[in-house]
């Protein structure tokens, strides 16, 4: 593990790994762990500094597969933000159904104009 900290230029930052069933402490370049007592005020800050990350990470995960599900076409049209996109689909009910619509339709949706219209059809 030292090695690879040294290959990506971070070897000046301490690192340890904190196991989750045994709350054992691991150090790179030794080969046992560290066991604090569980009343240990040392390794309850530990606990919370890995529950916040865990949290941290999950969020973050949360958050890209969920604007990955929410993706669409429209995201690539200049103009269309997420009022606009949800008027359309809710109008339309597919991209489909957008792209198969006439300019005068699409332009009928409240805050499209013929020339954003237009836009729409070209990008899709």
């Amino acid at each position: 593990m030292t090695e690879i900290l040294r290959q990506i230029g971070v070897d000046s930052i301490a690192v340890i790994g904190l196991a989750k069933e045994n709350e054992e402490i691991f150090v790179p370049d030794r080969s046992q762990p560290i066991t604090l007592p569980k009343i240990s005020s040392g390794l309850q800050l530990l606990q919370r500094v890995r529950d916040e990350a865990h949290r941290f990470a999950v969020g973050y995960h949360h958050n890209v597969h969920k604007k990955k599900i929410f993706a669409s076409a429209l995201d690539t049209v200049p103009g269309i933000g997420p009022s606009r996109k949800r008027a359309l689909l809710t109008h339309f009910g597919s991209i489909g159904a957008i792209k198969s619509a006439p300019l005068d339709e699409i332009s009928s949706i409240k805050g499209i104009n013929y020339a954003l219209a237009q836009k729409i059809k070209e990008y899709l």
